[in-house]
């Protein structure tokens, strides 16, 4: 039997937090436990967020906590033409189709509808796409894009559970209402998701599960809040005939207030913690690891 391959794979979008420290020690420890494979994976397709300072901090953070990682590094900006030739499959058996509609559009489109009734939203709390783009002719759509509109390129989830068997996947951690064992997948749920952009051919979901394909990632720990994303990572795995990895969703680390850790709230980053006199062993402390030595084993 080959190794298990275990990886890590953050946005450069802006420093490591307690959230990501864990995340990754946690993967880290159950390959080196497994005698398996540690990968790290940059995943930085947003152009306009992601910055080569976050990207080398990331190396540093990792390469501090005692953290190592097979190279070269997959970095997901130099393989936009892989991700297209997925989307160009799709497209092939009828399951994609463009939106034209702006953020703020479709924002008026919800708040029209929502004026009579509740909006369905997907498990992020976002609405889901209440815009009529699928019932554009051909035509319509080709002189839209000779036109340069921005677009985003949908995947027909109604077609797409139509071409696909039942959908269910093995947790081997916890959802985040303690879902574990057999799980039953809800792609539904997202509606009609979008797999990439005119600027960007791909999107989170479609690279996500094209790279663990590729680099043979057998196991997939991360954070229970990506629990319902599994849903449509298995629905396109099918529908591009790629494996399915074992999933196993983790705790998050959350704050004092009980939110989870993020970026976006300016979580205080390792790199401040270290700068403070923290050592990696304090890190394992602070998130809940055990020091981790040939000797010692632990959980999650």
């Amino acid at each position: 039997m080959p190794p298990p391959v275990f990886r890590f794979a953050p946005s450069p979008n802006g420093y490591l937090h307690l959230g990501h420290a864990y995340s990754a020690l946690l993967n880290f420890d159950l390959a080196r436990r497994t005698g398996g494979r540690f990968l790290l994976r940059i995943e930085d397709i947003d152009a306009t967020r992601c910055r080569a300072e976050f990207e080398a901090a990331i190396y540093e953070d990792l390469a501090w906590l005692g953290i190592s990682w097979e190279t070269p590094v997959r970095r997901q900006s130099e393989h936009f033409a892989r991700y297209r030739e997925a989307v160009e499959k799709l497209a092939g058996l009828g399951l994609i189709y463009p939106s034209f509609e702006s953020r703020a559009e479709i924002a008026r489109l919800v708040a029209q509808r929502e004026a009579c009734a509740p909006w369905p939203r997907d498990p992020d709390g976002a609405p889901l796409y209440p815009g009529a783009a699928k019932s554009l002719s051909p035509n319509e759509r080709s002189r839209l894009i000779e036109q340069g509109m921005p677009y985003a390129l949908r995947l027909d989830m109604a077609a797409a559970r139509a071409r696909t068997n039942a959908l269910t996947w093995i947790e081997h951690g916890e959802g985040p209402d303690g879902e574990t064992g057999v799980v039953v997948a809800q792609p539904e749920a997202w509606g009609d998701v979008i797999l990439a952009r005119k600027e960007t051919p791909t999107s989170y979901h479609l690279s996500v599960v094209i790279d663990d394909a590729l680099q043979g990632v057998t196991d997939v720990v991360r954070g229970r809040d990506l629990f319902w994303s599994t849903s449509v990572h298995l629905l396109l795995q099918q529908l591009l005939g790629i494996p399915q990895p074992i999933y196993r969703h983790h705790r998050l680390i959350e704050d004092a207030s009980g939110n989870k850790l993020s970026k976006s709230t300016q979580a205080t980053a390792l790199r401040e913690l270290r700068g403070q006199g923290a050592l990696p062993a304090d890190i394992r402390s602070l998130v809940g690891l055990p020091d981790e030595s040939p000797n010692t084993t632990g959980g999650c």
